[in-house]
């Protein structure tokens, strides 16, 4: 079976790092960075619009005004995902940078 997790509250910590906590008491600190890029992801780079994360209480994740968000169970399980996240993200980034050159 596949557990559901909810995001009952979270707290900035750092720059771009919220403190997490689920509605089965784990708590996780999140490390954004490594993850911002992309058309969805990249604006969250700018802290002003990475600080406009909400909590979305209908479905129990982190949200920003741009439409970006994570799965609540992906942040609950971010240490084992986060790496292959970083990957899919660099790969976003260098396919940016191609389109740029290409337009540019």
């Amino acid at each position: 079976s596949h557990a559901i997790h909810r995001v009952d509250e979270f707290n900035i910590v750092g720059p771009y790092t919220p403190s997490v906590r689920f509605s089965d008491g784990t708590t996780r600190r999140i490390d954004y960075p490594p993850v911002l890029e992309g058309q969805l992801l990249g604006p969250l780079k700018v802290m002003s619009v990475f600080n406009a994360v909400a909590l979305d209480p209908e479905v129990g994740t982190l949200t920003w005004p741009n439409g970006a968000d994570f799965d609540p169970t992906t942040l609950h399980d971010w240490l084992e995902v986060a790496p292959r996240l970083a990957a899919m993200a660099r790969g976003w980034a260098d396919r940016e940078h191609v389109d740029q050159q290409r337009a540019g």
